[in-house]
């Protein structure tokens, strides 16, 4: 099990600050050295960490301390230093908030959480050594198994920090499940969400009445067989296989809040003169009146928006493919992940977004065609999907029931629409026919879609659709 402690300073912890944080624990302590020395541990006799603590990030993005912790930070930028303790080993929890104690005081800050960090005693245990890196590999690991790797986490928001993206990328590759295991109150973020799409891994919430429960489908989970897995209802059959769902879990109310979620896809041709990030922009400017705010390659979100330093960045990574996070102002919450990767087709930008809006606010449906335009026009869309759905105003994912969306339309791009044939994008089973989009020789079509939150009924003329498209 593992504590996060997190200081958030003024000005940046140099090395000096860093190493009087460390041996503030004590003259005994001695340092390692992980992730190309990104990561500095303290590890005891038998070469487990006690405290893994990352390198500083410098923060120049609003609201991201806010929204993943809920604590209030210097004003920006400012200096995000995290460090995790292995709650197995007797004082290293103590340990990570003398530590964290320590650099905000030298540097000018504060450190999350307040009880974590509010002494400055030294803690003292015997015994701590320098250990070779495989012994002491993967601290952001609690348990590890032939078919999962288990990370407990007690934060407010679980994001998509730095080491959770690593343990996410080690155990796909390792050909494992993620588990994540949490307490009730804690919600996840959505760029967490979107990465427990592997059917081993699973968000695993503590629970009083029901011991533990998945948080996005209420399955009531059991460890077994060196996994959490759900637990057969009492009547269950092999051709019946149900699950308890937990009591929780549909512990839900509607309080009115909504979001508007959009899924899209542009193919770009692969030229010297592309920059990524233009189609975002364009529709999150019109759903907005605002660019977005920062972007990164993990949770905080750290850098202001620039779509030249993003293409930058995925153009030195390839070929391989490039992940970003990316963020609006703190009063429009809004939350896009950006996938890039080069395929035979060209360059693909895969984005998945969302904005959050109150019971007092009307979702910008009517922005809905202009923006769709521009990215059929612009930015080389190949199919764009809206939703509406009832869901929180913050993003934040929590470990209740919340409805499904359900489709506010569906857009086809220009070079999509040319390939069908027989005029069959344009003619279609739904009782409204498409809005055409761009020049009248080679447009794009636009589906409207009923769209009521109340009424998934949507989803079946969705499905006649894409069944009409396919041929079928």
């Amino acid at each position: 099990m593992t504590k996060d402690v997190i200081a958030l300073t003024q000005r940046m912890p140099d090395p000096w600050t860093m190493l009087a944080g460390l041996l503030s624990g004590g003259p005994d302590r001695l340092m390692d050295t992980a992730g190309e020395g990104a990561v500095v541990r303290l590890c005891d006799s038998e070469g487990r960490p006690l405290v893994s603590v990352e390198a500083p990030l410098l923060v120049q993005v609003e609201g991201e301390a806010e929204r993943l912790l809920g604590a209030t930070p210097p004003p920006v930028p400012y200096w995000w230093t995290e460090a995790r303790a292995t709650t197995g080993v007797e004082e290293a929890e103590r340990l990570a908030g003398t530590f964290a104690a320590r650099l905000a005081a030298l540097a000018d800050g504060s450190a999350w959480p307040t009880e974590a960090a509010q002494s400055l005693t030294v803690v003292k245990t015997d015994g701590v050594r320098v250990v070779p890196t495989p012994a002491a590999a993967q601290p952001a690991v609690d348990v590890l198994t032939d078919k999962v790797a288990v990370v407990i986490q007690d934060r407010p928001v679980v994001a998509m920090t730095a080491w959770l993206s690593d343990a996410f990328r080690t155990a796909a590759n390792a050909e494992l499940g993620l588990q994540i295991v949490t307490p009730a109150g804690t919600t996840l973020s959505p760029a967490v969400r979107e990465s427990l799409s592997n059917w081993l891994s699973r968000w695993v919430v503590r629970d009083e009445k029901d011991g533990y429960y998945d948080g996005l489908s209420g399955a009531v989970l059991r460890w077994q067989e060196g996994m959490f897995a759900p637990v057969p209802a009492a009547d269950a059959t092999s051709d019946n296989p149900r699950t308890p769902v937990a009591a929780s879990y549909q512990e839900a109310t509607d309080a009115g809040e909504r979001q508007l979620a959009i899924t899209f896809r542009a193919v770009h041709p692969a030229d010297d003169r592309l920059v990524l990030g233009g189609a975002l922009e364009s529709i999150w400017r019109e759903l907005t009146g605002e660019p977005p705010a920062g972007w990164g390659t993990a949770e905080p979100a750290n850098l202001p928006w620039s779509p030249r330093q993003m293409t930058d960045l995925a153009y030195a990574r390839a070929p391989e493919p490039t992940w970003f996070v990316v963020v609006g102002a703190p009063d429009r919450p809004g939350l896009a992940t950006v996938r890039i990767s080069r395929t035979q087709a060209g360059v693909e930008e895969h984005t998945t977004l969302a904005f959050g809006y109150g019971p007092d606010e009307e979702p910008p449906v009517n922005s809905l065609l202009r923006a769709a335009e521009q990215l059929a026009t612009r930015h080389h869309l190949q199919s764009m999907l809206v939703q509406l759905r009832k869901a929180r105003r913050d993003l934040a994912v929590p470990p209740r029931f919340e409805g499904p969306g359900v489709p506010l339309a569906f857009v086809l791009g220009s070079e999509e629409v040319r390939q069908l044939p027989d005029d069959r994008a344009r003619h279609t089973p739904l009782s409204q026919s498409p809005v055409p989009l761009g020049p009248k020789a080679r447009p794009a079509l636009y589906y409207p879609l009923p769209g009521d939150p109340s009424d998934l009924s949507g989803w079946q003329d969705f499905e006649r659709l894409m069944q009409h498209l396919k041929g079928a």
